[in-house]
């Protein structure tokens, strides 16, 4: 019960946050950015401060572990796949340029409609 009010009063502080943002329009708007800004901090404090916000944080460390884990192409690998990729879907769109012609073609054909 106690983590629903936190997250309750994490919510309400986003809103406050963003009504601050629009409620005092005729402040500067690095005033009013921070204001935004503040609520989403204390929003994400108060978050995690709670059982649900405690297991975000530790799954977005587990996350960012298994990142550090993987094996990033190289620049060159990189380039070369993306070479690769555009020349398939070049060869593929001229594929099925000729295959709708063709089935253009013998539709016109078939129903009498081709220009002579």
């Amino acid at each position: 019960m106690l983590d629903k009010i936190k997250l309750a009063l994490a919510a309400a502080l986003v809103v406050a946050g963003v009504w601050g943002f629009y409620h005092f329009s005729d402040t500067a708007s690095v005033l009013r950015l921070l204001m935004v800004l503040g609520g989403l901090l204390a929003a994400a404090g108060v978050a995690w401060l709670s059982e649900p916000g405690k297991r975000l944080f530790a799954f977005g460390q587990e996350a960012w572990g298994e990142a550090a884990k993987v094996s990033w192409p190289t620049r060159k690998e990189t380039l070369q796949t993306t070479v690769v990729v555009f020349a398939f879907v070049v060869v593929m769109a001229a594929f099925l340029f000729g295959v709708d012609a063709a089935v253009a073609s013998l539709i016109k054909l078939a129903t009498g409609r081709s220009e002579a």
